[in-house]
């Protein structure tokens, strides 16, 4: 009994629903002009907006990593060291600047239109442009896992600025900048090494004169050792032969006095002096034979007179040494050494210089390196920028539709409440 009451009773709420709904329509029905002039206000107002309403443009720019060939010719120096992600990250880094922007700003004032107003101040508006409009786009690491990096800048901008134009020139002036700084670095260290050879080189000068002035007293020293030892050797020498001719003098003059005193004119000896007076019959030879020295008298007084002359008379002893004419051709040898006058003669020292070759081959490589930086490819520009062809707002389809809907609703609240108020 209660199922078939409940059964009747949901029949009912059903039939008094779709008569409910139906005045709902003929009351939404009869209000059709409110509804309509709803609409079409919210519509209108919405359509005067957009006219009215600045359309707000995008426009971005993506850079990715250089091929590595790209820093071949640099890294090849051995000055500079430089690889394809860092060089994006300069690029970045340098699109981030806000000097830079500033400086682009300065030099290209009509891309900006109307961020240009002189009686607000051009810098500071440009300033507060700055911080809003421009966005620097990199990889989110936890999302992107394996994508290559890339950088990019992204303009967000009113209409009546060339924001394309903007971001590839901002693009542009970045990778500039950033190969001016590198070539500007590469020649301050190409300078710095050159210094630093020079530098080399007046020490390994020093180094040279030092040693060759050591070298040239180590040989004058040893010549004079040398000159003073065959000095000394030549005076024992001579004063040795002239001590032994005075010893003969003396040995001579005691001879010839022997020989006065027992008559010995001429040479003669023991044997022969024995036989004095006696005569020898027929023919007949004598010889004697005898090992025992015989004194210097035998020789007769005018032999031992004559040679006592001559060593009185003798000027020099010197033929009577052999060695003396070795000392004294060592002597005249000292006199020029070679090599002292082959040192001081030299005309080019640097040829002298040990890692001289070294030095000049390493200043000439860095004095004719010749790397054209300004081609230099430090990123590819994957995706330039471009002229938007409708604005990122207003989107006028959207907003339309918005506004028809919100419209609709808001007529049939309308109505709802007058109706209500009507009832009441």
């Amino acid at each position: 009994m209660n199922n078939k009451e409940n059964k009747v009773y949901g029949e009912g709420d059903l039939i008094e629903d779709e008569i409910s709904l139906g005045k709902l329509i003929k009351l939404l029905w009869s209000h059709k002009n409110t509804i309509f002039a709803v609409i079409l206000l919210c519509t209108v107002s919405a359509t005067v907006y957009l006219f009215f309403a600045t359309p707000i443009y995008q426009a971005q720019s993506v850079l990715r990593l250089a091929p590595v060939k790209a820093f071949d010719a640099l890294n090849g120096t051995g000055l500079y060291d430089l690889n394809p992600e860092q060089a994006l990250q300069r690029v970045g880094a340098a699109l981030e600047s806000h000097d830079l922007r500033l400086k682009f700003y300065r030099a290209n004032q009509k891309l900006f239109g109307s961020i240009n107003d002189e009686q607000n101040g051009m810098e500071r508006k440009f300033e507060a442009f700055s911080k809003v409009a421009f966005k620097i786009l990199q990889p989110d690491h936890k999302k992107e896992l394996g994508l290559s990096p890339y950088i990019g800048i992204q303009l967000t901008y009113p209409e009546g600025v060339d924001g394309a134009a903007i971001v590839n020139g901002l693009v542009e002036a970045a990778i500039r900048t950033e190969r001016e700084i590198i070539s500007s670095d590469f020649k301050v260290f190409i300078k710095n090494r050159l210094s630093r050879l020079e530098l080399k080189t007046i020490a390994m000068r020093a180094k040279y004169e030092a040693e060759k002035e050591a070298r040239i007293a180590n040989l004058l020293e040893a010549d004079s050792l040398k000159k003073m030892t065959l000095q000394d050797e030549l005076k024992a020498l001579r004063e040795k032969i002239k001590t032994e001719r005075m010893n003969r003098i003396e040995k001579l003059n005691e001879a010839i006095a022997i020989a006065t005193t027992l008559g010995i004119e001429k040479p003669t000896t023991p044997s022969a002096l024995s036989d004095n007076g006696k005569v020898l019959q027929g023919n007949s030879f004598k010889a004697e034979v005898n090992n025992q020295t015989i004194p210097l008298y035998f020789f007769g007084s005018k032999v031992l007179e004559t040679e006592r002359d001559v060593l009185l008379n003798r000027r020099s002893d010197d033929f009577a040494e052999p060695r003396i004419p070795e000392i004294q051709k060592e002597l005249r040898l000292l006199e020029h050494n070679r090599s002292i006058e082959t040192l001081n003669q030299r005309e080019n020292d640097l040829l002298f210089f040990e890692g001289q070759a070294t030095l000049h081959e390493e200043t000439a490589r860095l004095r004719n390196l010749n790397i054209d930086l300004a081609k230099m490819k430090l990123v590819v520009v994957d995706q330039p920028a471009v002229e938007p062809v409708e604005p990122m707002k207003p989107r006028k389809s959207l907003l339309l539709i918005l506004s028809f809907v919100f419209g609709l609703f808001l007529s049939f609240l309308v109505v709802l409440m007058r109706n209500q108020k009507e009832d009441s």
